[in-house]
């Protein structure tokens, strides 16, 4: 019997010759934590096969981080690493569902009493609002598949995408992500079907509150700008609240500036709608990873026209709402007049005990 030996396709590893710093600006993440990732991937990408030169476990994760970084298999074939357009989308392809398998680790709400008060805190020393455990908004990811003839995927950009709803903390962590609905879905309807959507309207946050814009409902959880403030006290809790709101574009701002696949100057994703969303969230997955290293920041990007933001006043309830969107007005006004007791920025004394508040009891 003849055995035949299949090589694996041996390429110079980046992380054995480029400095830390190109490493980060490459790659999105430091050496340390890639070199983690090919510990993660390496059991599930090595190539089950006997033909010669195939892609080593490293080869394909360094593949995949350099198209999420830029959003281009041609970019990512002219860095010179011997691989063609074809081999880069197989490991793309390969890759992005490995990780998506550990996104739950790294993208999630805070749980304990210890973590959601430092949110608290964090929130209030923005600009007063206590008790914000998130701040929620969608955006649009663009996408370029010509097949897509259903115009509920073209936003009101007028271009594919995928609406995808995130939720952030105050150190600018994604807590949850929800990417699945075409880009003409609306806000509300993304929320209304989302696992932390339902939690919170089943109570599962307790005293806690989401920050969102007028194209949410208004909810004793889910706290929204008075459309036509009338007094003093309402115009200052509206400035509060856009000055926390404006935290998630920043954050947006940040992700994208990452990773330009997501971005709509990449030419949008060219994969299927399903891959699409996977690569979303694994983009957000990375996003947090960096972030919670410290990882340098790329420059930014023109984020005009991404958000999927609908700023037109939100309908009059109907009957079946009216006493959950009564619930939320009673909880804006206690935010309104709490607002004009207290200094906006430092987190005082005499309100320490209501910001600290257990989060997860019934009250």
């Amino acid at each position: 019997m003849v055995y035949i030996n299949a090589y694996v396709r041996q390429h110079f590893s980046p992380l054995n010759v480029l400095s830390d710093r190109a490493v980060q600006s490459k790659y999105r993440l430091p050496r340390v934590e890639i070199q983690r990732l090919v510990t993660l991937v390496s059991p599930h990408i090595q190539r089950a096969t006997r033909c010669n030169f195939a892609l080593s476990p490293e080869v394909q994760l360094l593949a995949a981080l350099r198209f999420y970084a830029v959003g281009s298999f041609l970019e990512v074939v002219g860095d010179g690493t011997g691989l063609s357009k074809a081999s880069v989308s197989r490991s793309v392809a390969a890759v992005t569902p490995i990780l998506l398998r550990h996104a739950r680790t790294h993208i999630r709400m805070p749980t304990t009493r210890d973590e959601v008060r430092q949110v608290h805190r964090g929130f209030h020393a923005m600009a007063g609002i206590p008790r914000v455990i998130g701040v929620v908004d969608g955006t649009l990811i663009p996408i370029h598949n010509p097949s897509l003839v259903d115009p509920c995927w073209i936003g009101r950009k007028h271009y594919a995408a995928i609406n995808t709803q995130v939720a952030v903390d105050h150190d600018g962590l994604i807590t949850d992500i929800v990417a699945r609905w075409p880009g003409g879905t609306h806000d509300s309807f993304a929320w209304a079907n989302s696992a932390v959507g339902q939690k919170a309207g089943r109570g599962e946050f307790g005293r806690s509150i989401f920050l969102g814009d007028s194209g949410y409902p208004l909810r004793s959880y889910l706290v929204t700008p008075i459309t036509n403030p009338a007094t003093p006290q309402e115009e200052r809790f509206n400035e509060a609240h856009t000055h926390t709101r404006t935290h998630i574009e920043r954050v947006f701002g940040r992700w994208k500036s990452r990773y330009r696949c997501i971005h709509r100057s990449s030419g949008g994703l060219r994969l299927s709608p399903v891959k699409c969303c996977r690569v979303i969230v694994v983009t957000a997955m990375l996003h947090n990873m960096a972030v919670r290293v410290g990882a340098d920041e790329p420059p930014p990007v023109d984020e005009d026209g991404e958000t999927s933001e609908d700023e037109a006043p939100n309908p009059a309830p109907r009957e079946s709402r009216a006493a959950l969107h009564q619930a939320g007005v009673q909880t804006r006004e206690e935010l309104v007049n709490l607002l004009m007791s207290i200094s906006p920025y430092p987190v005082t004394t005499s309100h320490q005990a209501l910001i600290s508040a257990p989060p997860y009891s019934q009250h």
